[in-house]
């Protein structure tokens, strides 16, 4: 049910999606998404949630000399019309103020994540603008995403995994070793 919602979430957005849609997309019945998550916003924030574990698996608990490779292979992951689904999730507007909250939540949680791996604690000095530079390369990482898939831009469009560990390699490096 998770993996259909994921994908119906990435695809159509919050809004559009009913828990109907996504019980026939995962082959059960509609009880079933009320049981195991309360409602559509349950479900929506289980999405949420399950796509920033697996962005954290990936990236956030890679050490700092391994999240170019992390964050690559994330961009270049499984695809929903080319992009990956658990960052256009994360950066998909629901139109509901409470899923929107969560999302945001999970974003932030994200960014301190990748902060600490460059050595950043909360309430540590000059930790604000290592914050905002992990924040930063989480932004110049879904901007790479959508720029990959929505505009067409080549060599961007048509680069692998392995052309895009470089780059990202050099910015990691100079947003967050040099911070």
């Amino acid at each position: 049910m998770l993996d259909a919602a994921i994908q119906r979430f990435t695809r159509d957005g919050y809004a559009a999606t009913t828990v109907r849609d996504i019980a026939d997309d995962a082959g059960v019945n509609v009880a079933l998404i009320s049981r195991y998550f309360r409602s559509k916003e349950g479900l929506f924030e289980a999405c949420l949630t399950s796509s920033v574990d697996d962005l954290r698996r990936n990236t956030g608990e890679a050490p700092l000399s391994r999240t170019p490779e992390a964050i690559a292979r994330q961009i270049a992951g499984p695809c929903a019309d080319g992009l990956p689904y658990h960052l256009v999730l994360l950066l998909r507007s629901s139109g509901d103020e409470a899923a929107d909250r969560i999302r945001l939540g999970l974003l932030q949680s994200y960014g301190e994540r990748l902060a600490a791996v460059a050595g950043w604690s909360p309430g540590s000095p000059g930790g604000d603008d290592l914050l905002l530079r992990a924040q930063v390369v989480l932004a110049a990482a879904a901007g790479i995403a959508l720029l990959r898939t929505k505009s067409g831009l080549g060599p961007l469009a048509q680069a692998t995994e392995e052309d895009l560990v470089p780059p990202l390699r050099d910015l990691v490096e100079a947003l967050l070793k040099n911070g």
